[in-house]
């Protein structure tokens, strides 16, 4: 249990350094101010996502320095402060997938009790799928993970911005359920929620596809995550309650 539990926290490799968010030039990158010197730091945004509810002059952000010369930018945005200054909110997509992966090569993830992690990338049909997982019968289960940020009160909403790719992908699972078992887990990178839909007002094509996968059999699970200056941990589960 305690080999299960461990595997769904991801310590950051290095100390995070406090900083001042100033401006948002383009989708990839943050203009911070280190608050020990004033220097100016540019930031690389994983997350090419609207975040206009969280990144607002004045907030505070937390980075991570790297040690590759070749980088145009020397800081990695990794957390900010949510709308309300009381808890953490990643800004790093790239880590739901990896806990992910951690949570289901240790058995961790009770939604998939029963099935066992054959691997990531998996291409089928036109599209590459987060992860195959196989059960001891031999079924095999198409898992795509979707990272969330926005929020509005109590409430976890996926997109924050229009996805074509990400409606494709909903769609294409709709109609991979005829032969394969179909799931989405949605991610959600703060511990300030309590249940998950989809942002209808924002991206009302996807919302549409979710509905179609859900009545077709795709399976909906949503988490929460748990976020300090030293990492993030997998949370509980939510329920995801379409609108």
């Amino acid at each position: 249990m305690q080999k299960k539990k461990e595997s769904l926290w991801l310590p950051f490799p290095r100390a995070l350094t406090k900083a001042t968010f100033i401006e948002r030039p383009n989708r990839f990158i943050l203009h911070c101010q280190l608050p020990e010197t004033d220097e100016l730091a540019v930031a690389h945004l994983a997350d090419p996502g609207r975040l206009k509810e969280l990144l607002l002059p004045g907030k505070t952000v937390w980075l991570m320095d790297h040690e590759n010369p070749a980088r145009k930018t020397k800081w990695t945005a990794m957390l900010c402060e949510n709308e309300t200054h009381t808890s953490l909110v990643s800004l790093h997509t790239a880590l739901p997938n990896k806990l992910v992966e951690n949570g289901l090569k240790s058995g961790g993830l009770n939604e998939f009790a029963g099935w066992f992690y054959k691997r990531a990338e998996y291409k089928l049909s036109d599209s590459r799928w987060d992860f195959l997982l196989e059960s001891k019968e031999g079924k095999e289960l198409l898992l795509e993970v979707k990272s969330v940020t926005l929020a509005e009160g109590e409430k976890g909403m996926f997109p924050d911005a229009v996805t074509a790719r990400g409606t494709k992908h909903v769609r294409e699972l709709t109609q991979l359920s005829k032969h394969y078992e179909t799931a989405i887990l949605f991610i959600v990178q703060r511990n300030d929620l309590s249940y998950m839909t989809a942002a209808k007002h924002i991206d009302p094509k996807f919302a549409e596809a979710l509905n179609e996968a859900k009545s077709a059999g795709v399976k909906l699970y949503a988490r929460c995550c748990h976020i300090t200056v030293n990492g993030i941990e997998l949370g509980n589960a939510i329920p995801v309650v379409l609108e």
